[in-house]
Parts: structure tokens; C-alpha cells; sequence
């Protein structure tokens, strides 16, 4: 294992409060690009590579959205978005943009450096490796490798929407409440903001192509939550 440090980039607008965590961040062992404006985000972001990208929602000359947009064309590298808004919809907005976890303003540095590390762990796939590849009709999950293809055409997935749909194929039939997804895909107590989980389907529907209204795999369970079902003609391809 390397003994390098996590590389983050840092991007936020207020001096102060970016001098103060990357001053945080750098105690705690990470190494931090800071970044102060959308544009010098995306430019230091080209000079990567980078581990965790703590976004701020908003910013000068580029806003955290289009960052976030221009960051996704070509990298699921984890994003964390930072937000002073409170309402929920600016989180959901956040999260459909592709991030992959939010905090609002004020939050304490503990709780920045939890979550990095949250994210770390769920982009690490030593977990799934006990099989390495699972088929389920046109979708196969490479889990050595973190990568999906559908009809042999790879698709690209934020970590946590690959840890999402991990998670719901490992046991097809089985229904997960959104709480339980929020807990295992998130990986903590996400304090009942169980629509997050929502955007993830969303997102990880439109990109895997499976249509919500009448779907191939992923199954909303109305009420309850979602399941994962293996295309019936070809329910006996997960191995002989």
C-alpha cells in the first residue's frame, strides 16, 4: 500500500473558511489543492488526480453546479457538495448533478473529515471481491475491476451509485428500505434523508437504461423502498 496522502481538492470562495480546512485537512493527513472560484476549480482539477473533490455550491465565475457537470463529463472521482442552503431540494439538485454526498453550512471539521472518509472507503472494492464479475441478463458488474457494462458498452457510474447497485443485485428479490440503503451506501446515519437515495436511483436508472415505469432490474417498491430482480430469461447466468 502506498503511503501517499489522499490527494483533495479543495474549492471554496471564502478566505477564511478555506484557509481553516485545508489547514484541518492537512493535520489530518490529507494533501489539499485549494481552489477559489469555479475556473480555477475546474483548471487544478485538470492537473489532478485527485481522491475526494469538496465542492462548493456557490461560487464565483463558475458556479458548484457547472463544476460539478464538467468534473462528471469525465471522472467519477467522489464529490462532496457544499451548500448554505438548507432546503432539501438544493441537496436533491446537488446529487442528480452526480455528487456523491452534501454537507450545509455550518458543519464542523469532524464532520468534513468523516465524511471524506466515508467516501474513501466506498471507492476502495476490496469488499466486493468475492466474485469477480456478475452477469444479469445485458448488465454485468465487473467488481474487481468497478466497472458496468450494458449490452457490452461500459457505463460509467459515481462510486456511490456503483456501491448502490452492489448492493441491490447482491441479493436479487430482497427489498431495501431507503434507510437501509441510505446506511449502506452512504455508510452512516444520513439523518432520514432518505430522498438522497431517490436521486441515486434516478441517476443510476437513466445510465444503466432501465426504465422506472417498467423496468428491467430495478424495482421500486412503493412505500418501502427498492429491489434488484435478474431478467427472468436469464435468471440462471450468475454462475454455474
Amino acid at each position: 500500500m502506498s503511503g501517499d496522502p489522499r490527494r483533495i481538492l479543495l474549492v471554496e470562495d471564502e478566505a477564511a473558511i478555506r484557509d481553516a480546512e485545508v489547514a484541518y485537512l492537512e493535520s489530518a493527513g490529507f494533501a489539499v489543492t485549494p481552489a477559489e472560484d469555479g475556473r480555477k476549480a475546474v483548471e487544478a482539477f485538470g492537473k489532478g488526480p485527485f481522491d475526494v473533490v469538496v465542492l462548493d455550491l456557490m461560487l464565483p465565475v463558475l458556479s458548484g453546479e457547472e463544476v460539478c457537470r464538467r468534473i462528471r463529463a469525465n471522472s467519477d472521482v467522489p464529490i462532496i457538495m457544499v451548500t448554505a442552503k438548507g432546503e432539501v431540494e438544493d441537496r436533491i439538485i446537488g446529487l442528480e448533478l452526480g455528487a456523491d454526498d452534501y454537507l450545509v453550512k455550518p458543519f464542523s471539521m469532524r464532520e468534513l473529515i468523516a465524511r471524506i472518509k466515508a467516501l474513501l472507503r466506498r471507492s476502495r472494492t476490496e469488499d466486493e471481491a468475492q466474485r469477480e464479475t456478475a452477469t444479469y441478463g445485458d448488465l454485468v458488474i465487473d467488481l474487481a475491476g468497478h466497472k458496468v457494462f450494458v449490452r457490452d458498452e461500459e457505463v460509467e457510474l459515481t462510486p456511490s451509485e456503483f456501491k448502490l447497485l452492489t448492493t441491490l443485485a447482491r441479493y436479487p428479490g430482497r427489498v431495501y428500505s431507503r434507510m437501509e440503503l441510505v446506511e449502506k451506501v452512504l455508510g452512516y446515519d444520513f439523518e432520514g434523508y432518505e430522498r438522497t437515495i431517490d436521486s441515486h436511483v434516478k441517476n443510476l436508472r437513466a445510465k444503466i437504461g432501465d426504465d422506472p415505469h417498467n423496468p428491467t432490474w430495478i424495482y421500486t417498491v412503493h412505500g418501502v423502498g427498492y429491489r434488484f430482480e435478474i431478467p427472468k430469461a436469464t435468471q440462471s447466468t450468475d454462475g454455474d
